[in-house]
């Protein structure tokens, strides 16, 4: 077979960071290059506790990813948003069925205005053999050279450290979270390519300067490689908004939904937003480079024998009783989720009823949109 001919790249430069004075939230910054030093990742477990019991983000460095990396799948992104719309729309996401792979076209308005979503998306699955017929643009192809070993090196590098630490702080086997999450099992995740457009202020004004109203991510855990464009706004324990700052070469990430299930809250899931940015920025598109990972398709969702969950009073009798047997699965939950989010004609601005839950077998989630 021919090797695929790449097209030339439009590659994507980084914006210079916001120069506004802006109310930051103090994000704990955890090192990976410490992972493997004697003494290592109980150190970082101790520097990660709080963030993830009361803020739900943090920041990783010392990932082992280059800028040069980074700056391949920039572009590789930049390069597939420029496409004609007729060849984005070979490979969608249909959310009918709570699929999420593919692309996803800006059609929806929100909630009852007369103003258009100013966000495009492209997931793509990972590249294990159950996913190797999964449906793929012509330009992912030419490039799966780079992307297939990218796709990898997130989950290997970041990911599977993180969980480690997870199990760690919870006093688990080290591999409790990683067996459930493994990059070789089938599971809904995937590495995203996604881009906001910038809109006239007045626009942005009728629907509060919310580019993505406030809600809680519905996997396991999200990563969102540092962009300079501000715009993000995480909501902190005094229930205030502040902006989540540039770390360059850094990781933002944030627990979801899926994982302060499985430990019962004790891992915050934690509700976040995009606003429109700073003035000196206002006019900038927003390329962003995410990775978010789903648990295991057979994965039962039933709280983890954390020593930690048990001494603190978070699990119940009824908790330790849970059968796997009639668990949901985490297929089960993800495409649930994903189409209760996703499969509407508008997007919602705010939470008509604060109290309402997502709700899937034995699955209860608080379902944040404010």
């Amino acid at each position: 077979m021919p090797a695929l001919v790449k097209p030339q790249l439009e590659t994507w430069t980084s914006h210079p960071a916001t120069t506004a004075t802006l109310d930051w939230a103090p994000l704990q910054t955890i090192d990976l290059s410490k992972f493997d030093a004697p003494g290592g990742k109980q150190q970082l477990a101790d520097d990660l506790r709080d963030a993830v019991k009361r803020w739900g983000f943090w920041t990783v460095t010392g990932t082992g990813i280059s800028q040069e990396e980074l700056d391949r799948q920039l572009s590789i992104a930049n390069t597939f948003f420029k496409l004609p719309l007729e060849e984005k729309r070979k490979v969608v996401c249909d959310f009918t069925v709570g699929n999420y792979f593919g692309y996803r076209e800006p059609t929806r308005f929100i909630g009852n205005t007369d103003v258009k979503e100013n966000m495009e998306m492209l997931n793509l699955p990972k590249y294990i053999p159950e996913y190797e017929n999964v449906s793929r643009h012509d330009l992912i192809r030419k490039f799966e050279d780079e992307i297939r070993p990218f796709h990898r090196l997130v989950w290997e590098n970041v990911i599977r450290k993180i969980f480690i630490l997870f199990a760690i702080i919870l006093e688990l086997p080290e591999d409790y979270f990683v067996d459930r999450h493994h990059y070789d099992d089938q599971s809904e995740d995937h590495l995203r390519y996604m881009i906001y457009h910038p809109r006239p202020a007045s626009e942005d004004k009728k629907i509060g300067d919310q580019w993505s109203a406030g809600h809680t991510d519905f996997g396991s855990l999200t990563l969102l490689f540092s962009q300079s464009v501000a715009a993000l706004q995480i909501r902190t324990p005094d229930n205030e908004w502040k902006w989540v700052k540039h770390v360059p070469g850094g990781i933002v990430c944030n627990a979801a939904d899926t994982l302060s299930f499985l430990t019962k809250g004790y891992i915050k899931s934690t509700i976040h937003r995009v606003v429109r940015p700073p003035p000196d920025q206002a006019s900038l598109e927003r390329l962003g480079l995410f990775y978010f990972v789903r648990p295991g398709d057979k994965v039962p969702m039933i709280p983890a024998p954390s020593p930690v969950l048990k001494r603190e009073g978070y699990l119940t009798k009824e908790d330790e009783k849970q059968s796997e047997k009639d668990a949901v699965t985490g297929y089960e939950y993800v495409r649930a989720r994903v189409k209760n989010v996703h499969d509407r004609k508008a997007t919602r601005i705010a939470q008509d009823n604060p109290d309402a839950v997502f709700q899937v077998k034995n699955l209860q989630v608080q379902d944040y949109y404010v």
